[in-house]
């Protein structure tokens, strides 16, 4: 059984600029007879049904998608639904079943090994849960690594790990030793030794998953900010929809090795493709992800044009204070062109409804 995908996304990119990262059709199968599967009746079985004849194990099916220069692509699903090994099957630390893997243009599936050493240390790295740091080497030398792998100079690798220190805010902390810091100030070793080698596509495999709450936000964050400022492309795995939301320009949710959908959180929350992903969404305050694009309704005659104007992509919650100031509702414009109207109702519907069940929540009669 083959899942539909529901991709309702169409992020805008200029026509000349290549992807920085294009997955087309692929598989990870574990098992003897992992080779014998795809292009036969047995590649549409479910996984438990695939296991029960063949004994494989179908961690990743037919995958295909696209993640744009500069953009924050988020892979999300529940424990065993292939996310982590997708991941490690974008930079090659597991080998494809089939399809293909292009970075810049560039394929990586079938590569050399000593090409692939060579494409890993210059145009990608990967941040993972567990921060990986060479205990006996202090910060700065734990942030250079890369560097020195790469055979650069030691007073340039010394001066960029200086300088991603400082962007990740742990100047002070360079001749301290990972034992002597914080889960959180590890996790930041971790993030600027990525970064110091600049590569042109960054891999977090549930980073953040092992911080204490708080930390955890801290963190979440810490990406926004770097990416505002460094603009990196990156790839994010995790299992939080909440995280999920407020750091991916589009996510993709997997179920079983398959995709379900794909798109921007408005997109899912407002037009969830099953009720695996409904129940994913129910909890998530739709005043805070919703845009007025989805709560506008098409312009008339009589509609008064004195009222605010704002984008199609303005967050609900943001645009309802304008609202409820004005005396006209909203005009909702995309590139100078009125195409639709916000009455305060339709917004106040939204938040409102969601500050009243928090309220009921919170009081410990909701249901």
């Amino acid at each position: 059984m083959t899942t539909q995908i529901v991709d309702v996304s169409a992020p805008k990119v200029a026509a000349d600029r290549p992807p920085a990262l294009k997955v087309e059709g692929l598989w990870k199968i574990f098992g003897a007879r992992a080779g014998k599967v795809i292009g036969t009746d047995d590649a549409a079985l479910t996984r438990k049904e695939l296991q029960a004849k063949t004994g494989c194990v179908a961690a990743v099916r037919d995958v295909s998608f696209e993640v744009q220069p500069g953009e924050v692509f988020v892979i999300m699903g529940l424990s065993g639904s292939g996310k982590s090994t997708l991941v490690r099957l974008l930079n090659r630390l597991i080998e494809p079943t089939a399809g293909s893997v292009q970075i810049n243009g560039e394929e990586i599936t079938s590569v050399p090994k000593a090409k692939l050493r060579e494409l890993r240390r210059r145009h990608m790295a990967m941040v993972f849960q567990h921060f990986g740091l060479l205990p006996h080497r202090k910060v700065i030398d734990n942030i250079a690594y890369g560097l020195e792998v790469r055979g650069e100079p030691k007073a340039a690798r010394r001066q960029r790990a200086q300088e991603m220190v400082d962007l990740v805010g742990l100047s002070g902390y360079e001749n301290s030793f990972p034992d002597q810091l914080s889960g959180g100030m590890q996790q930041r070793v971790g993030l600027a030794r990525a970064l110091a080698v600049d590569p042109e596509v960054l891999f977090f495999d549930e980073p953040f998953s092992a911080l204490d709450p708080l930390i955890r936000r801290d963190m979440q964050d810490e990406i926004v900010r770097l990416h505002h400022e460094v603009g990196k492309t990156m790839v994010f795995i995790t299992h939080d929809l909440q995280e999920a939301i407020k750091l991916g320009d589009r996510i993709l949710i997997m179920r079983d090795g398959e995709m379900v959908q794909m798109g921007t959180a408005a997109e899912i929350v407002a037009h969830p493709a099953d009720d695996y992903v409904r129940d994913f969404v129910s909890e998530i305050p739709k005043g805070h992800v919703l845009t007025l694009r989805y709560v506008m309704r098409p312009p008339r005659p009589e509609d008064s044009l004195e009222g605010p104007a704002m984008s199609p992509d303005t967050i609900v919650r943001k645009a309802a204070r304008a609202a409820l100031a004005s005396a006209h509702p909203l005009r909702v414009v995309e590139d100078g062109v009125l195409i639709g109207i916000v009455d305060d109702e339709a917004i106040l519907r939204v938040v409102v409804a969601e500050e009243e069940t928090a309220s009921e929540v919170a009081a410990g009669t909701g249901v």
